[in-house]
């Protein structure tokens, strides 16, 4: 069954949060010495083909056990941190009508990752990942 993309609810906040830890991690690997080729596939194309389509089908549990060993201990050790991290600084802001800083946003809109991303896109085949198949040992039933 085919998704129809232009009634599919946005929330803009929350889809900001989503893109600024998206840029913070660009930023953290940048800052490391990583190549701009594996910046973007980590922080971008992984989540658009994988990590995005995992969670629309079955939520963030269903996508956080089908992940690398490493990824599934990352993310549950780390989860709880940034959470917390966002709802003392990030949500709070918003909630006391703290104003948007127009820098980030500029930051962001003339950031350098973005011409990779679209030299990495151009290199890549297109990909339609399946979801709907057993993808866990859990879920598959050797006969």
């Amino acid at each position: 069954e085919s998704r129809d993309e232009e009634n599919i609810p946005l929330n803009p906040f929350t889809a900001g949060v989503y893109v600024a830890t998206m840029m913070a991690q660009i930023d953290v690997l940048l800052e490391a010495g990583h190549p701009y080729s594996e910046v973007v596939n980590e922080s971008v194309i992984e989540a658009v083909d994988s990590l995005c389509p995992y969670m629309h089908y079955r939520g963030v549990a269903f996508m956080v056990d089908n992940c690398s060993f490493t990824a599934k201990t990352g993310s549950r050790k780390w989860a709880p941190r940034f959470d917390y991290i966002l709802d003392q600084l990030a949500y709070t802001a918003v909630d006391n009508g703290k104003p948007v800083n127009e820098d980030i946003i500029s930051a962001f809109q003339n950031h350098r990752v973005h011409a990779a991303v679209t030299a990495c896109c151009e290199l890549r085949p297109t990909v339609d990942i399946s979801v709907g198949a057993a993808s866990s040992t859990k879920e598959i039933v050797i006969e």
